[in-house]
């Protein structure tokens, strides 16, 4: 066994290592500094290499200072007066304020924010809080404090993490000798997780024949029904933005020029073109996700969130958006099978594969796995889940270097 994961001081040396790659990692030059007191004030707009550094509510609502997200969190709370009780719209209001303060201090572009936090103690924030001469919501100071004590025990696994064993951890971490899941060796397991979203028969041509339709409808008055039903919006608002986003003119011909630029043909099928061939990372799995996946998300989110006698919904069942199709079964998109999948494929990854078994098991269960992109979430398999499943595949690579 490994004796960091024996002794305490071990788990203060993992501590120290992961703050100290975040430092090597982001350390601006000398007088580009970003202080504690900085990153509490409202009103500051963190800017590197001349351009300010934003972030997000619900992945694509987009802020550069915590101050511009203040009027946001009171009119979604005003939104819903008389519609959801006083003490659910305060709720609302606490989750937004948590959430944006969140995404403020873990970038994915700058992890100064984080380095100031992580590196002070909890009396130290409350002190530059209650220096703050700009007016702040209730629950202001709580939330930050939340924020800082999870971040300390904390890894954030994502692709471009400054700690080696976070990107390893990461479904985007390429696998040099491919890995086979269900049958198929793909060249990581994002690759396997977009593929998947497709029906085995479904074309590049049928693809593009769907985005001509989308093209083709106004989605005003769709998106309206969505934005104006608390019970739709609330449990689903990164699903709505997402949708937003993604049904924008402009977007829908970007996922055109993109199959158009690969050299893709129409009888391709698209989830045989994102496997392994004879030539290793077609895609990258970036392309997996900014165009695969979300084009797949996409299409299934506007099948399920379409009414039954919708033109799109039917033309969508009809190329299989309707689930999605694995070794003869069909699973719900937003469905807890679907979601269980991904543990599948990681017990593949992280059980089987010794060099990866190594990594995830040599972490202590002291520091908590997670997984935070500027507070994009996930309609197939949502952060929580995602983080409980990291968590837990943890635990059993342990068990399983134990035996």
């Amino acid at each position: 066994m490994n004796k960091l994961t024996r002794r305490p001081e071990g788990v203060r040396g993992w501590i120290t290592l992961i703050a100290l790659a975040i430092f090597i990692t982001a350390a601006p030059a000398r007088g580009q500094e970003l202080s504690l007191q900085a990153v509490v004030t409202p009103s500051t707009v963190i800017v590197k290499d001349g351009q300010p550094v934003t972030f997000a509510i619900h992945g694509f609502i987009e802020f550069r200072s915590l101050a511009e997200v203040f009027p946001y969190v009171e009119a979604q709370t005003r939104r819903w007066k008389g519609i959801v009780s006083e003490e659910g719209r305060q709720q609302l209001a606490r989750q937004l304020l948590r959430e944006g303060i969140e995404s403020r201090v873990i970038s994915m572009a700058d992890e100064r924010p984080l380095q100031a936090l992580v590196t002070h103690t909890s009396e130290e924030l409350r002190q530059a809080i209650a220096r703050v001469k700009e007016p702040v919501p209730a629950g202001y100071a709580e939330a930050f404090l939340a924020v800082q004590e999870k971040w300390k025990h904390s890894l954030n696994c994502w692709s471009a993490s400054p700690v080696i064993v976070g990107r390893v951890l990461s479904n985007w971490y390429p696998i040099e000798k491919g890995i086979r899941l269900h049958g198929v060796v793909y060249d990581s397991t994002e690759h396997f997780w977009q593929a998947v979203k497709y029906h085995p028969d479904t074309t590049i041509g049928e693809l593009g024949e769907l985005l001509i339709l989308l093209q083709g409808k106004n989605w005003s008055a769709w998106l309206k029904r969505l934005d104006g039903d608390p019970k739709i919006y609330l449990p689903n608002a990164y699903a709505v933005e997402f949708l937003r986003y993604n049904l924008k003119t402009e977007r829908l011909k970007w996922f055109v020029e993109e199959l158009t630029r690969h050299g893709l043909k129409p009888a391709d099928h698209v989830r045989v073109v994102q496997q392994r061939g004879e030539i290793a990372f077609r895609f990258s799995a970036f392309d997996e996700k900014a165009l695969w996946g979300d084009l797949a998300d996409l299409l299934h989110m506007v099948y399920l969130f379409s009414p039954a006698d919708d033109l799109v919904r039917k033309a969508l069942a009809e190329e299989h958006f309707d689930g999605i199709y694995l070794d003869g079964r069909k699973m719900g998109f937003i469905s807890e099978e679907f979601r269980a999948e991904m543990l599948e494929i990681w017990k593949v990854k992280f059980l089987e594969m010794p060099r990866f078994r190594e990594v995830i098991s040599g972490i202590p269960t002291e520091i908590r796995l997670e997984h935070f992109l500027n507070d994009g979430d996930s309609p197939d398999i949502p952060i929580p889940v995602y983080v409980g499943y990291l968590n837990r595949i943890r635990e059993m690579a342990r068990q399983k270097k134990g035996n």
